[in-house]
């Protein structure tokens, strides 16, 4: 698993980014892969990363 932190989330979207030094760059996540209560900028979360059309993607994501 990969750890990173939330660098930034959009709570009207539900969707963020995580900062992490897995992947050369920020790994976007939607909170359906998180389940739970929104993240907030600065949460430290572990994940997988998965390819996706629009670049890297948090799958498996737990708060760490």
């Amino acid at each position: 698993m990969a750890h990173g932190t939330v660098d930034f989330f959009n709570d009207t979207g539900g969707y963020g980014f995580i900062e992490t030094d897995d992947a050369d760059e920020d790994v976007f996540f939607h909170m359906e892969d998180v389940g739970g209560e929104d993240l907030t900028e600065g949460t430290e979360i572990d994940f997988e990363i998965e390819d996706a059309p629009k670049g890297p993607r948090a799958t498996n994501v737990v708060r760490a």
